[in-house]
């Protein structure tokens, strides 16, 4: 505090002094601030405003408040000033570090402030020390050094306000620290901590930070002399060591991180050569022996951080140890929710390694080790692992040939395989042997190797993981054979039939993810880059099917699992020719269509081998289609002349039966594959073909055709092997005593009158029912009793069954449906791609109807997820891609008649819909079908679209019958206009104007007429609004110039005038609304008479609307009043303004429209509480109430505040009040004011 000193004495101080600067003082406050940027701005704004002036005062000051802010009780203010300090002490080298450090020792001492500030001092001496820290001179002063590292080793016995932040500090500062400033000054600072350094984890810690940091100033020597013994890690100190690493592990157990103490014991371990007594001591025999917590967590990242230090040796010792097996323990238990799971900072472990890591031995090591830790057979990681894709192509390759041999040999035993404590518990029996599970598990690991593009494999990798699951699918070895390498060693234990089925699955997924690799060029974009195709061209399915063709030539080596027959052999050789012939057809042209050919028959070559009874006629009936679609194209190519005109040959319809079969099938490549085909062939399609496809699209339930059957057989089997996948992951997972939720599936029973009846008789029969109505004393007998209890279990019995088979039937109904909407979906494919690739055709306008029908029996269908996922494909391919494509057939000339009668249909069937949804989706049909018969203007049409003087697209309408049409319309706006629920709507109509003119112009009549005529208010509100959509519209104005355009508005004026003279009605909100739209309508209506200089008579409409204020209540503001007023104003009259009146200044009295109020608030004479006499005061009280009454009124009356009036004395000496009530009519006065500001708000 500074001292007052007199005024003469103190000099006069500028303006820019520094308590008149607050753009200085604002820095401190924004250094406090709880946002970081905000703070980092203050820092830099104060060292450039510190620059700047270079005034010492301030630097003085500025020093003061930074080393006061460090024990700031804001937590987001201490960093702040900390850093503003240490980012000073380096901008202005003349401050010494010694004089900031007394500083702070003066101001934040720990041993003199009061207990209430000791939390604050010891914050503030700790971020003092930073401070000094990040300066960057703090090892250019070395006694300040030692003065820092003083002050922190006082600073840890504040452990609870602190926790461990000195010992951190202080290894940053070791971490830091020159080796001749160490040797100097800190060694001997250090050394009593040092030398205790088996006592904490931390200042065991301090030591190792020291060995690392300074190895030639603590030699052995050293060391000895400070612990005893040259070496910390040894037999003597292993227990101590292992005792400070519990504690450190239980003190990280909220932080969820691995103690850096951790860490640098195994790094010692490794430089003093003692990592096995380490691992072997400290970790396995010690962390891992206390209860489950924290010391096994620690184990664990410690396992994944010394994963890059390990050699390979050490690296196989530890992966192959408890520890592992004590982490798949706790991956296999921690599978709920609500527990802790390690999973992904092991993976994160693992992954960091691989990517750092270019020896292939170390990376190959470490995949064997975590794939060798199964659990009962089943391996503890994913099949579908993301860190396979760091692996290199060398050590990628070894892992692959290992899974390889390991699938050959499933040495369980060998591998470190393990059974969890809660299995253990619960004594689980496996339901297939460990064998089996981990071949299961290797397949689907090759598999995902193929699958995930950013592995680093090469083609020869892709094609020997390929041939090994194709030829173990469907072969088995014989005898050895040099030139087939997948033959050079047996299976020691044959396959069963689930893991073949498995396997089965998996190849075929495997040929997707070949079928869509991505090419080794970039340079060709990704829209272009062809599937399924190798770096040379060649096709992947191709190289198979030859892998596939040299297996069979060869049966004294191998032996297929299903032998094919004779037939099925020559339909394979037959396939095998077609490919030869369309690849040698293929430089011809029609390369595309080839290609698609190609691998259709190479993939219905390879389901041969899977399924050769159910694909052999879809085989022949393939060969004979593109033998026929062959000869057809060379007829045309030699002819040279279109027939469009004949029908189109049968292969295509063929063809497109042999495509919806193979979509039957669950399989993704067959559907991509199906894809690729109809688009090739897509302009040989015929009508019949399409109806095929539209059939698909609505099959008879009641029909029990082949392709239903297929889809729900083959189906079956998928779900049956993705059942055993899960049941065998729920089993390793630890899951097994969880039953399965059927309330899904879940029928709600009824009761059986049948059943009902059965009952009855039962217990008619033994006479049940008499004697509980009896209720008698004598009860059944014993054998009676027997005999009952046994027909009463076997009709309880037979009734279970039936509702089991009930609910068996409805499951099997549910599954079917499923199904038969995913097939559905797939055949949706071809028609988007026809419709893509086709939409000039013709034979588009076929799928109207029935895409129509699909989409009005959707919305009314149930809410399924996969009936509304078609729905929703059949809704965009519909509306998006058909009916708003940009191409559409314009050659229509040969069915104007059928098209107008569809316009009709269309229409029609719209009017009698209920829901407006399903209406939109007709509507657009409707408009699509007018688009296609306008057609494309001719040069004629434009001709005489000039000579008229209008724009050619304005006035062409092609094919279109312009009167028929425009009925068709008028008749849907006449509905739209007289039906209370009319699945018609008004956008619809919007629409119909913007795209045909023409039409509008031939609808306005009728619009015009439904201003009046429209069957409720709603309704005649719309036809405003369509009117005014209508007249907006450029092309209706160029349509209806002249003597058109002002007869329109003749009678549009007349309607608006008949509209409002109609508004004797109620007042509701329906009324209201129209009578917007209708003077919306009259604002532009009026607008453009004026613009136009039109003879329009607008004075009985003007008449007519000065009216409807008499008829609405008008409000100060509102939609309603606001556009009249504004339709007002174009005829000159504007919105009147209300005049305030103020009351009068001289008697203040009261307008006299206006009557005056009534006082509130003020009690009557009455209720007053009256006055002690007082004689002496009462003269002079009576004297001065009235001119005080009078004064109050005034003031009351002009809305101003009461003051208090201070009493005056008399002239000779007597006391104006005394002091009580004096009091009491300060206490009315003030009363008297709150009352009025009461009444002044009530009134405002």
């Amino acid at each position: 505090m500074m001292d007052i000193q007199p005024i003469a004495a103190v000099p006069v101080r500028t303006a820019g002094a520094l308590h008149q600067n607050r753009v200085f003082l604002d820095f401190f406050w924004d250094l406090a601030k709880p946002d970081q940027e905000i703070r980092l701005r203050a820092v830099e704004n104060l060292l450039k405003y510190l620059k700047d002036n270079n005034e010492e005062d301030e630097l003085e000051y500025t020093l003061k408040k930074l080393v006061d802010g460090l024990a700031h009780t804001r937590e987001a203010a201490r960093p702040g000033f900390s850093l503003a300090l240490g980012q000073l002490l380096t901008a202005f080298e003349d401050i010494t570090l010694q004089n900031i450090l007394d500083r702070i020792r003066e101001k934040h001492n720990v041993q003199t402030t009061t207990k209430k500030f000791v939390r604050n001092a010891a914050f503030g001496s700790l971020f003092g020390v930073l401070a000094l820290h990040q300066s960057g001179r703090l090892f250019k002063e070395p006694p300040v050094v030692l003065g820092c590292v003083q002050l922190l080793q006082n600073l840890t016995q504040q452990r609870q306000h602190l926790k461990d932040l000195p010992n951190k500090t202080m290894m940053d500062i070791l971490a830091e620290v020159p080796k001749k400033v160490f040797e100097e000054v800190l060694l001997s600072a250090l050394q009593a901590d040092m030398a205790s350094a088996f006592q904490t984890p931390e200042q065991l810690q301090l030591l190792l930070v020291a060995l690392e940091r300074f190895p030639q100033t603590l030699q052995p020597k050293k060391v000895k002399k400070l612990l005893g013994s040259s070496k910390i890690i040894n037999n003597d100190n292993i227990g101590q060591l292992t005792h400070l690493l519990k504690m450190a592990a239980r003190s990280a157990k909220k932080e969820c991180a691995l103690p850096p103490l951790a860490l640098d014991l195994l790094k010692l371990s490794l430089r003093e050569d003692s990592f096995q007594l380490f691992w072997n001591k400290a970790v396995v025999e010690g962390m891992l022996k206390e209860h489950w917590g924290p010391t096994h967590f620690v184990s664990f990242r410690l396992l994944g951080s010394a994963l890059p230090l390990l050699s390979v040796y050490q690296l196989r010792e530890v992966l192959s140890g408890e520890v592992m097996k004590q982490y798949g323990d706790h991956v296999v238990s921690a599978q709920k929710q609500d527990h802790f799971k390690l999973v992904p900072e092991m993976d994160a472990y693992v992954s960091n390694f691989l990517a750092g890591c270019q020896d292939t031995e170390k990376q190959l090591a470490v995949m064997v080790g975590f794939t060798s830790l199964v659990n009962q057979g089943y391996p503890v990681v994913p099949s579908v692992w993301r860190v396979v894709q760091h692996l290199q192509p060398a050590a990628l390759r070894n892992y692959v040939a290992w899974l390889r041999s390991i699938f050959l040999r499933p040495r369980v035993d060998e591998l470190l395989n393990f059974t969890s404590h809660k299995q253990t518990e619960r004594k689980e029996e496996l339901k297939e042997p460990p064998q089996f599970r981990l071949r299961k598990w290797i397949v689907a690991r090759l598999v995902s190797i193929v699958d995930n593009n950013h592995v680093k494999k090469d083609e020869q990798l892709i094609m020997d993981i390929a041939r090994f699951v194709f030829f173990h699918t469907f072969f088995s070895v014989k005898k050895a054979c040099t030139n087939i390498p997948e033959t050079e060693e047996k299976l020691h234990i044959p396959l069963d039939g689930k893991t073949r089925a498995l396997m089965v699955t998996s190849f075929f997924g495997l040929l997707l993810s070949v079928h869509n690799l991505p090419l080794a060029d970039e340079s060709v974009a990704p829209q272009k880059r062809p599937t399924g195709v190798t770096s040379d061209g060649s096709l992947w399915l191709e190289r198979l099917v030859q892998y596939a063709q040299d297996l069979l030539d060869k049966p004294a080596l191998v032996r297929p699992v299903h032998t094919l027959s004779e037939e099925q052999r020559q339909a394979w050789d037959s396939m095998l020719e077609s490919v030869v012939c369309l690849k040698k057809k293929g430089g011809k042209g029609h390369s595309a269509e080839n290609a698609a050919f190609r691998q259709l028959f190479l993939l219905i070559g390879m389901h041969l081998f899977k399924a050769p009874d159910e694909l052999l006629d879809v085989m022949k009936d393939l060969q004979r289609c593109v033998d026929e679609a062959q000869e057809k194209t060379a007829k045309k190519n030699q002819e040279k002349a279109g027939k469009r005109g004949e029908a189109e040959p049968q292969w295509v319809e063929v063809m497109v039966d042999i495509l919806l079969s193979l979509l039957s099938q669950p399989s993704r490549h067959i559907r991509q594959v199906c894809k690729s085909v109809f688009a090739s062939i897509c302009p040989h399609v015929n009508a019949a073909a399409l109806t095929a496809i539209l059939d698909a699209l609505e099959p008879d339930e009641d029909a029990e055709g082949d392709g239903p059957v297929l889809v729900l057989d083959d189906a079956e089997k998928m779900e049956t092997e993705n059942d055993v996948e899960e049941d065998m992951e729920d089993e390793s997972d630890g899951a097994s005593d969880e039953d399965d939720d059927d309330s899904d599936e879940a029928v709600e029973e009824e009761v059986d009158q049948n059943f009902k009846a059965e009952l009855m008789k039962v217990l008619q029969k033994k006479n049940a029912l008499a004697a509980e109505e009896d209720s008698s004393e004598d009860d059944l007998d014993d054998d009676t009793m027997m005999e009952l209890d046994k027909s009463l279990s076997v009709l309880f019995s037979e009734q279970q069954k039936k509702v089991l088979a009930r609910k068996d039937t409805v499951a099997k109904m549910r599954k079917k449906k499923t199904l038969l909407f995913d097939f559905k979906i797939k055949v949706l494919d071809l028609v988007e791609v026809f419709v893509s690739r086709q939409a000039d055709n013709p034979l588009v306008l076929n799928l109207l109807e029935p895409l129509l029908s699909l989409i009005e029996r959707g919305m009314v269908s149930g809410n399924e997820q996969q009936g509304q996922e078609f729905l929703r494909r059949a809704a965009d391919i519909f509306k998006n891609q058909l009916c708003r494509s940009k191409g559409y057939c314009k050659t229509a000339q040969d069915q104007q008649e059928e098209l107008h009668f569809l316009l009709n249909k269309l229409m029609t069937k719209m009017q009698k819909l209920s829901e407006s949804s399903v209406g939109l989706y007709y509507f657009s049909a409707a408009l699509y079908v007018v688009k296609v018969l306008r057609g494309v203007p001719s040069g004629e049409s434009v001709a005489g679209a000039r000579v008229s003087g209008i724009a050619p697209d304005l006035c062409f309408m092609g094919n279109v019958d312009v009167e028929q049409v425009a009925g068709i319309f008028r008749e849907a706006l006449g509905h739209f206009m007289s039906r209370r629920k009319s699945p018609l709507t008004t956008q619809m109509f919007t629409d119909l104007f913007a795209r045909f003119p023409v039409l509008c112009v031939k609808l306005l009549n009728a619009t015009v007429q439904h201003i009046t005529s429209g069957v409720r208010e709603h309704q005649q509100g719309q036809a405003c609004v369509l009117l005014l959509r209508a007249m907006l519209n450029r092309d209706v104005q160029k349509l209806m110039s002249g003597a058109p355009w002002l007869h329109l508005c003749t009678k549009v004026v007349a309607q608006l005038t008949a509209a409002f003279k109609l508004q004797g009605q109620m007042e509701n909100k329906a009324l209201r609304e129209k009578t917007v739209k209708a003077l919306e309508l009259c604002r532009l209506l009026v607008k453009l008479i004026q613009l136009q200089k039109l003879s329009v008579d607008l004075e009985s409409l003007k008449s007519t609307l000065q009216l409807l204020p008499e008829m609405f209540a008008f409000k100060k503001t509102g939609k309603l009043e606001d556009t009249y007023w504004t339709v007002m104003r174009h005829f000159g009259v504007t919105k009147p303004t209300m005049e305030k009146i103020k009351p009068g200044k001289d008697g203040g009295q009261q307008p006299p429209h206006r009557p005056a109020k009534k006082q509130k608030g003020f009690l009557p004479e009455s209720k007053k509480k009256k006055k002690r006499s007082q004689p002496i005061l009462e003269p002079a009280a009576a004297t001065s109430s009235a001119p005080m009454t009078d004064n109050a009124r005034v003031k009351k009356e002009q809305g101003k505040t009461n003051n208090k009036k201070k009493s005056k004395r008399k002239a000779d000496g007597t006391p104006a009040s005394h002091p009580g009530p004096a009091k009491k009519s300060k206490m009315q006065n003030d009363k008297s004011v709150k009352m009025k500001k009461k009444n002044k708000q009530k009134k405002d």
